[in-house]
């Protein structure tokens, strides 16, 4: 038994007016009995003045929508009337005009701005009182304890903040005047002094024609056991509306992460100054070959990583930032323009945190200084580890490095990167506990002209060994790659591991130049050009590696199947060493297998319903339901169907009369209003090319005879909805539709592997599209066949068009649908005289209306 009074929403505006609207049909308006609050987070003057008000929509035609409104309170931060806020306001608009070319126009500034300014005020203050005590900057603990349980004077009034850091906030109270339609401030909550203040020379208006609130128990009770029996539906419609505007609270969080981010994208907290960075003493050494460090360390089974000499782990480009040692990246560019689409993807690549991908830290874009400024492995690179013959690894360590390789990689792809573009043993890092992360991905526009030698250099030619061959093939390769692209440059990779012999070693006594090894992966298709592999290794390692970088791209198996490969040699490799501690340190991100498995069928499952639905979307569900299950779908006839077709006359000069994009509109907006009303009715719509409109009943699920009467039905529908339909580009203009119905056999069936279509076939086809084309506007013609079915139902009002000419068929009758009568006439009552019965020429004369007779 719902027992709800009060209904809390905190939704988008169109949202909260579909409710109210709903509660409106549900009479819970117009009995004063509820009310509804709306939480406005951010608000906006000019829709909030009026949030009903919807152009050409019926509801506001009819004042149904504001009407529904009258119950609606709507509380959202007070603004304040301060001179200090109207100053400040004025400021920040002009620093939005000026600064980044944003105009306000009408609109206040929110509120959750002065909230930013009083923050740094308060922490100022704060601060101040600190250093006042003999504390440094650095005591946070005392920094807090100043600015909780206090109050100063802000740009809004007082602030307060409590014993426990949070601010009394105030807000407003808004309510609807029912004269002019318009919500306006009827109270104001005041945090500070913790009471409600009504607004001078406002009131509250309540629904249902109340002069004072509701009250708290109905007058009839919560379970009606005061009154006598009445219906109680709408209470249980109430319990339902009641979990819906629950699940939207949970939605209005978008709204709060939107604005986050907008916030972090505006902050900068990626840009980092050159003074803040201290280049170390070695950052300017050249660094011998692609060796980095390690030149005298020997990994076994037996060797710690602290023994190595600290005088091997300094690598050139390096420098403190905040107290850490810090890794620079050369841009080389000499003006860098900070755009938008460079702010989303810093933030894209800043959010990404996983123990194997190299964080970002953030970048010094000050010509002639500009870095890209990453997270120090103190190891190196795997290319510089592998190319040091005084390095021994063994094969668990190996493997270890794979493993770590994939599932940075995992990571990645399943990110918003999506893909590397980049992947070589120079990209892959190695940190001081011998994890293997991950480099050089994202920021494409900063890394853009990296390549500065020439194209026909060496060094140019080398960074492409690692390239998968579909890639190099394009004139235009994208920068990002692809994931198939990436799985290819990891068998490069694995192969460097396994043979330890250099990039793409073949084995052969030529030596080829790394141009020579691009142009024969390029060119050779039939007999791949590879590396050397043969009896280097496992079998099973050799058949991995060969199938990712198989010259097909479809046939690489993806980084998780490559994740189970892998982790299927650590557990076979038996040997016991201190690499042992490595496997488990990997390990430990996964302690509950089957807590993964869950996860991972729970999203296996999520994308099979997105899929199915997609499929239900474009085919009937009978027929996508035999496509999934891996059934041949046979095309079927069927003895009666209706089909519908409608154009919209004068959409040729329309279209040229208007831009591509009103037209698109204008469609869009027309056929999502149809494909609402076809939903009433069982119906099947079987396509829209252009401005046609084509729908039958009858198929793929039979309904006796019933398909004339739900087509007309229908027809009726969309015809009175046209008549009312808005052309937002031509809101004075009359949208003319054309409407043609015919009935008989037909045959149906799916047409096409890619893109499939369920499509229709037959003469019935050809009849229903003529009775369209020799229509008139806002009119639904159909043949004699069509009537006669309707004829049966003894409801439908038809009038007769006469013989007309149809292209191919020759003379044909054929009828107007005039509408449909709620019950059949009643039969004529027979006449008790002679006199009684009308004479012949007492008939009038005129169009024929041809009604059901009983």
């Amino acid at each position: 038994m719902s027992t709800e009074r009060i209904i809390v929403i905190c939704a988008s505006p169109d949202t909260v007016r579909d409710i109210l609207l709903a509660a409106e049909e549900l009479g819970m308006i117009s009995s004063g009995e509820y009310v509804f609050f709306s939480i406005e987070l951010f608000t906006s003057k000019i829709e909030s003045q009026k949030p009903w008000h919807r152009q050409g929509d019926s509801n506001d035609t009819n004042n149904r929508a504001k009407y529904a409104y009258e119950a609606l309170l709507t509380v959202t931060a007070r603004i304040p009337d301060t001179d200090e806020y109207k100053n400040f306001s004025r400021e920040v608009k002009q620093i939005a005009k000026t600064d980044y070319d944003y105009d306000y126009g009408q609109e206040e500034v929110n509120t959750f701005v002065t909230a930013f300014h009083e923050a740094v005020l308060l922490y100022s203050i704060a601060l101040n009182e600190t250093l006042a005590d003999g504390y440094t900057a650095a005591n946070g603990t005392h920094i807090i304890q100043k600015m909780w349980n206090r109050t100063f004077e802000g740009i809004t009034g007082k602030v307060t903040i409590d014993e426990n850091g949070d601010r009394d906030a105030d807000y407003s109270i808004l309510d609807m005047n029912p004269d002019t339609g318009i919500f306006e401030v009827v109270a104001n909550y005041i945090g500070t002094e913790k009471q409600v203040v009504d607004e001078p020379g406002k009131k509250f208006h309540w629904a249902g024609g109340r002069d004072s609130p509701p009250p708290d128990t109905p007058l009839c009770g919560y379970d009606k056991a005061k009154c006598p029996e009445k219906d109680h539906g709408h209470f249980h419609v109430m319990a339902v509306l009641s979990v819906l505007v629950v699940s939207l609270l949970v939605g209005s969080g978008a709204l709060y992460r939107y604005y986050r981010r907008e916030v972090q994208l505006a902050s900068m907290s990626w840009k980092i100054k050159w003074e803040e960075v201290t280049v170390s003493f070695n950052s300017k050494r050249k660094r011998p070959g692609s060796r980095m460090s390690l030149t005298r360390l020997s990994i076994t089974s037996t060797v710690s990583a602290e023994t190595l000499p600290v005088g091997h782990r300094i690598f050139t480009n390096t420098a403190f930032y905040k107290s850490s040692i810090v890794f620079l990246k050369p841009i080389h560019k000499s003006k860098i323009e900070v755009t938008r689409p460079l702010l989303l993807e810093i933030k894209m690549i800043k959010d990404l945190q996983s123990s194997h991908i190299v964080r970002f830290i953030g970048a010094v874009v000050e010509p002639p200084n500009c870095f890209l400024v990453t997270e120090y492995c103190p190891r190196g690179s795997l290319q510089d580890i592998l190319e040091n013959e005084q390095i021994k690894l063994d094969w668990m360590f190996r493997y270890s490095l794979m493993h770590d390789l994939v599932k940075g990689m995992i990571y990645l792809h399943n990110s918003d990167v999506k893909s590397h573009g980049n992947l070589k043993s120079s990209n892959c890092l190695v940190d001081s506990r011998f994890a293997l992360k991950i480099t050089d991905f994202g920021l494409h526009i900063l890394r853009a002209l990296d390549d500065d030698e020439m194209e026909d250099s060496y060094m140019f030619w080398k960074r492409k060994l690692w390239t998968a061959p579909e890639l190099l093939r394009m004139p235009n390769p994208p920068p990002e790659g692809s994931q198939k692209g990436d799985v290819y440059s990891f068998a490069i990779i694995a192969h460097e591991i396994v043979i330890r012999e250099g990039v793409f070693y073949t084995g052969s006594g030529e030596i080829l130049t790394p141009k020579e090894i691009v142009d024969n992966v390029k060119n050779s298709q039939k007999a791949p050009f590879r590396p050397l592999l043969e009896n280097a290794c496992d079998e099973e390692v050799i058949h991995m590696i060969k199938k990712c970088w198989t010259e097909d791209p479809t046939e690489r198996p993806d980084f998780q199947a490559l994740k189970s490969i892998i982790r299927r040699l650590n557990k076979d490799n038996d040997s016991g060493n201190i690499l042992d501690n490595l496997l488990s340190r990997m390990e430990q991100y996964a302690n509950n297998l089957e807590a993964l498995v869950e996860e991972r069928t729970a999203d296996y499952l999520e994308e099979k319903r997105k899929a199915e639905d997609l499929l239900y979307q474009l085919l009937p569900k009978s027929v996508a339901s035999q496509l999934i299950r891996g059934e041949s779908v046979t095309a079927e006839a069927f003895d009666g169907v209706t089909i519908y077709f409608s154009d919209i006359v004068g959409f040729t000069e329309m279209s040229a009369e208007s831009t591509p994009m009103e037209v698109v509109d204008l469609l869009n907006d027309l056929y999502t209003c149809f494909d609402s009303i076809i939903e009433n009715f069982d119906v099947y719509k079987v396509e829209t090319i252009g401005d046609a409109y084509m729908v039958v009943s009858g198929l793929p699920v039979r309904n006796s005879n019933l398909h004339a009467r739900e087509i007309a039905r229908m027809s009726l529908a969309l015809l009175n909805t046209v008549k009312t339909f808005t052309i937002r580009h031509r809101p004075h203009e009359q949208l003319k539709l054309r409407i043609g119905l015919h009935t008989g056999p037909c045959a149906a069936g799916v047409v096409g592997l890619k893109m499939p279509r369920y499509c229709l076939f037959g003469d019935t086809v050809n009849t229903a599209s003529r009775m369209e084309s020799t229509g008139l506007p806002l009119k639904i013609h159909l043949s004699t066949r069509t009537k006669e079915v309707l004829d049966t139902f003894h409801t439908f009002l038809l009038e007769c068009r006469g013989d007309i000419e149809i292209k191919g068929k020759g003379k044909m009758t054929t009828y107007w649908l005039i509408g449909e009568q709620e019950s059949p006439p009643p039969p004529p009552t027979p006449p008790t005289h002679i006199s009684d019965i009308p004479k012949k020429d007492s008939i009038p004369s005129g169009k024929q209306i041809h009604e059901t007779k009983l």
